[in-house]
């Protein structure tokens, strides 16, 4: 009580000093040590890998020639691939695999983002369908399209042959002068709908004032997608198109299920030829040397592409 008779105020209790989590978390550096367990993990499973990969190409790793060791051969097997024919033929054909599967792609979910834009009853559901080639693995695709195109059994050749576009039925993948154009197409038909969801994604912030301003200075609808469309696509084309040209020069997979790099290696790319030494040779130094050149190569397209793209100025 105070001396006029009224109560006192309460004084409040000290506060409980925190603990050495409750302090951590009031510290600048909490947010760094909420990182941690994220550059842990990226540098176990994409750093380290590839450092070590790098460390393989410079040393003697086959595992049915143990008698050669495992010591260090420098630049023995970079040399070996300046002269081996089989690398420069592999080279040749993953330039012309990227470049016409990555550009059916593109072009095709293109094509599909702008259809699917138009908004019309019914296509919502069209969307649905379209991303279903991209759900399936690619070893089912790749199975399920080798039977449809099978020379016996395969309801393509069927199809063809009734509608008389073919004579007989044809072995796509047995002709060296179709098996590339064959698997070109499967994996177009896999890879469209990444292109197409990402796009239309784009197409969808695109403001509609761009387009009413270009229709009042009496632009039509192909000035329109040439002038407002594709510049404003182009920073998600850049990045799309580097993604998917990394997937493709990575990954095998198509390849190995349709022809295995066949017939007379008219489809063998170099992660094809890099599998084929690592898994059957057992020449891991020698297929290390060809993922370092892959991942070289990949380095230099992604910076020129993005380069000569003018993507960043934006």
């Amino acid at each position: 009580m105070t001396a006029l008779g009224l109560p006192s105020a309460r004084v409040p209790a000290p506060a409980r000093r925190l603990g050495p989590l409750g302090r951590l978390s009031e510290s600048r550096r909490w947010a760094y040590y909420l990182l941690l367990p994220s550059l842990v993990l990226i540098l176990a499973v994409v750093l380290y890998p590839t450092l070590w990969g790098m460390v393989l190409s410079v040393r003697e790793m086959r595992l049915n020639r143990v008698d050669l060791g495992t010591g260090f051969v420098g630049l023995k097997h970079y040399l070996a691939l300046a002269n081996d024919p089989v690398f420069w033929l592999s080279l040749k054909n993953t330039v012309v695999w990227v470049a016409g599967a990555a550009a059916g792609e593109l072009l095709l979910g293109l094509l599909t983002a702008l259809v699917l834009n138009t908004s019309l009853p019914g296509f919502r559901m069209l969307g649905i369908l379209v991303l279903l080639p991209w759900f399936l693995p690619n070893v089912v695709a790749g199975h399920m399209w080798a039977l449809m195109l099978d020379p016996r059994l395969g309801v393509l050749n069927d199809i063809l042959v009734r509608v008389s576009v073919l004579d007989s039925y044809k072995a796509w993948f047995a002709d060296p002068d179709t098996a590339m154009f064959a698997a070109m197409v499967v994996e177009v038909w896999h890879g469209f709908p990444f292109f197409a969801l990402l796009l239309l994604a784009a197409l969808k912030g695109i403001p509609g004032d761009l387009y009413e301003a270009a229709a009042t200075d009496g632009a039509g609808l192909w000035r329109q997608f040439l002038h407002v469309t594709l510049p404003q696509l182009r920073v998600v084309i850049v990045a799309t198109v580097v993604l998917r040209v990394i997937s493709l020069v990575n990954s095998p997979d198509i390849l190995l299920i349709l022809t295995g790099g066949g017939p007379g290696r008219s489809t063998q790319v170099l992660s094809l030829y890099a599998f084929l030494k690592a898994n059957k040779e057992f020449n891991f130094g020698y297929a290390s040397a060809l993922s370092v050149v892959m991942f070289l190569l990949l380095m230099v397209f992604s910076y020129a592409y993005v380069k000569l793209s003018n993507a960043m100025r934006d």
